[in-house]
Protein backbone atom coordinates (compact mmCIF):
# COMPACT_ATOMS: atom_id res chain seq x y z
CA UNK A 1 0.00 0.00 0.00
CA UNK A 2 3.15 2.57 0.53
CA UNK A 3 3.66 2.69 -2.94
CA UNK A 4 0.72 4.00 -4.07
CA UNK A 5 1.94 7.51 -2.72
CA UNK A 6 5.36 7.17 -4.55
CA UNK A 7 4.39 9.40 -6.87
CA UNK A 8 2.48 12.84 -5.91
CA UNK A 9 -0.98 13.47 -7.88
CA UNK A 10 -0.43 15.76 -11.13
CA UNK A 11 -3.40 17.94 -12.69
CA UNK A 12 -3.30 19.45 -16.27
CA UNK A 13 -5.26 21.34 -18.37
CA UNK A 14 -5.11 22.68 -21.73
CA UNK A 15 -3.68 26.56 -22.22
CA UNK A 16 -6.07 28.96 -23.69
CA UNK A 17 -4.03 29.58 -26.79
CA UNK A 18 -4.79 25.88 -28.30
CA UNK A 19 -8.54 27.32 -28.56
CA UNK A 20 -7.17 30.04 -30.46
CA UNK A 21 -5.36 27.72 -32.79
CA UNK A 22 -7.89 25.26 -33.32
CA UNK A 23 -10.61 27.93 -34.43
CA UNK A 24 -8.69 30.52 -35.79
CA UNK A 25 -10.88 29.95 -39.28
CA UNK A 26 -14.12 30.04 -37.81
CA UNK A 27 -12.80 33.46 -35.62
CA UNK A 28 -12.08 34.99 -38.66
CA UNK A 29 -15.15 34.07 -40.41
CA UNK A 30 -17.56 35.59 -37.13
CA UNK A 31 -15.62 38.59 -36.98
CA UNK A 32 -15.91 38.64 -40.10
CA UNK A 33 -19.58 38.40 -40.42
CA UNK A 34 -20.48 41.04 -37.55
CA UNK A 35 -18.29 43.41 -39.35
CA UNK A 36 -20.18 42.89 -42.45
CA UNK A 37 -23.49 42.93 -41.19
CA UNK A 38 -23.08 45.74 -39.38
CA UNK A 39 -22.47 47.99 -42.57
CA UNK A 40 -25.11 50.07 -44.13
CA UNK A 41 -26.46 48.91 -46.90
CA UNK A 42 -24.81 45.56 -46.70
CA UNK A 43 -26.70 42.88 -49.05
CA UNK A 44 -28.00 40.08 -46.37
CA UNK A 45 -26.36 42.09 -43.93
CA UNK A 46 -28.75 40.63 -41.32
CA UNK A 47 -28.37 37.22 -42.30
CA UNK A 48 -24.64 37.81 -42.26
CA UNK A 49 -24.73 39.15 -38.77
CA UNK A 50 -26.91 35.91 -37.12
CA UNK A 51 -25.07 33.65 -38.99
CA UNK A 52 -21.70 35.23 -37.02
CA UNK A 53 -23.88 35.54 -33.74
CA UNK A 54 -24.80 31.73 -33.61
CA UNK A 55 -20.97 30.66 -34.90
CA UNK A 56 -20.22 33.12 -31.88
CA UNK A 57 -22.34 30.70 -29.64
CA UNK A 58 -20.48 27.76 -31.15
CA UNK A 59 -17.44 29.41 -30.44
CA UNK A 60 -18.12 29.91 -26.81
CA UNK A 61 -18.72 26.67 -26.26
CA UNK A 62 -15.74 24.97 -27.60
CA UNK A 63 -13.85 27.52 -25.12
CA UNK A 64 -15.29 26.61 -22.25
CA UNK A 65 -15.37 23.07 -23.42
CA UNK A 66 -11.94 23.45 -23.74
CA UNK A 67 -11.52 25.44 -20.70
CA UNK A 68 -13.07 22.48 -18.92
CA UNK A 69 -10.75 19.72 -19.86
CA UNK A 70 -8.80 18.13 -16.97
CA UNK A 71 -5.90 15.46 -17.69
CA UNK A 72 -4.62 13.76 -14.03
CA UNK A 73 -1.72 11.93 -13.32
CA UNK A 74 -1.75 10.07 -10.54
CA UNK A 75 0.42 6.50 -9.20
CA UNK A 76 -1.45 3.86 -10.91
CA UNK A 77 -3.83 5.68 -13.52
CA UNK A 78 -4.00 8.09 -16.01
CA UNK A 79 -7.80 9.97 -16.32
CA UNK A 80 -9.41 12.43 -19.06
CA UNK A 81 -12.52 14.48 -17.31
CA UNK A 82 -14.05 16.65 -20.49
CA UNK A 83 -17.37 17.46 -20.82
CA UNK A 84 -20.26 21.10 -20.39
CA UNK A 85 -23.53 19.63 -19.92
CA UNK A 86 -22.26 16.44 -19.47
CA UNK A 87 -19.29 15.41 -17.88
CA UNK A 88 -17.23 12.14 -18.88
CA UNK A 89 -13.62 10.53 -17.81
CA UNK A 90 -11.89 8.17 -19.36
CA UNK A 91 -9.54 6.21 -17.29
CA UNK A 92 -6.32 4.63 -18.28
CA UNK A 93 -4.24 1.95 -15.96
CA UNK A 94 -0.65 2.85 -16.56
CA UNK A 95 0.48 -0.45 -16.82
CA UNK A 96 -1.20 -0.92 -19.64
CA UNK A 97 0.36 2.19 -21.17
CA UNK A 98 2.40 1.03 -24.67
CA UNK A 99 3.24 3.99 -26.52
CA UNK A 100 3.73 7.66 -26.75
CA UNK A 101 3.78 9.89 -29.67
CA UNK A 102 4.15 13.54 -29.23
CA UNK A 103 2.76 15.65 -32.33
CA UNK A 104 3.31 19.75 -32.87
CA UNK A 105 1.08 21.66 -35.49
CA UNK A 106 2.91 24.93 -37.04
CA UNK A 107 0.40 26.87 -34.66
CA UNK A 108 1.50 25.14 -31.59
CA UNK A 109 5.46 25.33 -32.34
CA UNK A 110 4.76 28.85 -32.52
CA UNK A 111 2.74 28.78 -29.31
CA UNK A 112 5.13 26.72 -27.61
CA UNK A 113 2.49 23.92 -27.15
CA UNK A 114 1.72 20.58 -28.12
CA UNK A 115 -0.27 17.21 -28.58
CA UNK A 116 0.92 13.95 -26.79
CA UNK A 117 -0.98 10.62 -27.28
CA UNK A 118 -0.85 8.01 -25.21
CA UNK A 119 -1.42 4.51 -26.74
CA UNK A 120 -2.54 2.02 -24.22
CA UNK A 121 -3.81 -1.88 -24.28
CA UNK A 122 -7.26 -0.64 -22.63
CA UNK A 123 -10.11 -1.10 -24.59
CA UNK A 124 -12.27 1.22 -23.81
CA UNK A 125 -9.60 4.26 -24.10
CA UNK A 126 -6.98 2.85 -25.92
CA UNK A 127 -6.18 5.98 -27.43
CA UNK A 128 -5.86 9.56 -25.41
CA UNK A 129 -4.65 12.91 -26.87
CA UNK A 130 -3.61 15.33 -23.79
CA UNK A 131 -4.03 18.64 -26.09
CA UNK A 132 -2.71 22.01 -25.49
CA UNK A 133 0.46 20.96 -23.35
CA UNK A 134 3.40 23.62 -22.66
CA UNK A 135 6.35 22.62 -25.07
CA UNK A 136 8.55 22.22 -22.08
CA UNK A 137 6.09 20.06 -19.86
CA UNK A 138 7.92 16.79 -20.20
CA UNK A 139 5.16 14.78 -19.58
CA UNK A 140 5.99 11.60 -21.59
CA UNK A 141 9.20 11.10 -19.12
CA UNK A 142 6.78 11.64 -16.35
CA UNK A 143 4.09 9.31 -17.02
CA UNK A 144 6.90 6.82 -18.57
CA UNK A 145 8.09 6.49 -15.24
CA UNK A 146 4.95 5.21 -13.36
CA UNK A 147 3.94 2.87 -16.58
CA UNK A 148 7.25 1.04 -15.87
CA UNK A 149 7.53 1.21 -11.98
CA UNK A 150 3.84 -0.14 -12.38
CA UNK A 151 4.15 -3.06 -15.09
CA UNK A 152 7.12 -3.81 -12.49
CA UNK A 153 4.81 -3.97 -9.52
CA UNK A 154 2.41 -6.23 -11.13
CA UNK A 155 5.00 -8.62 -12.97
CA UNK A 156 4.43 -7.52 -16.28
CA UNK A 157 7.22 -7.80 -18.96
CA UNK A 158 6.45 -6.91 -23.18
CA UNK A 159 7.81 -9.42 -25.32
CA UNK A 160 9.25 -8.30 -28.28
CA UNK A 161 10.44 -10.33 -31.58
CA UNK A 162 13.58 -8.95 -33.28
Amino acid sequence: MQNRQLYRDISLRPKTTQFFIDELPLLFVAITGLVYGGMDDAPLGSIATLFAVLLSLYLAYQLIYLKRIRYHIGSEQLTAAHGVFQRSTGYIELYRVVDFHEHQTLLQQIFGLKTVTVLSMDRTTPKLALIGLPKQTAIVELIRERVEFNKKRKGIYEITNH
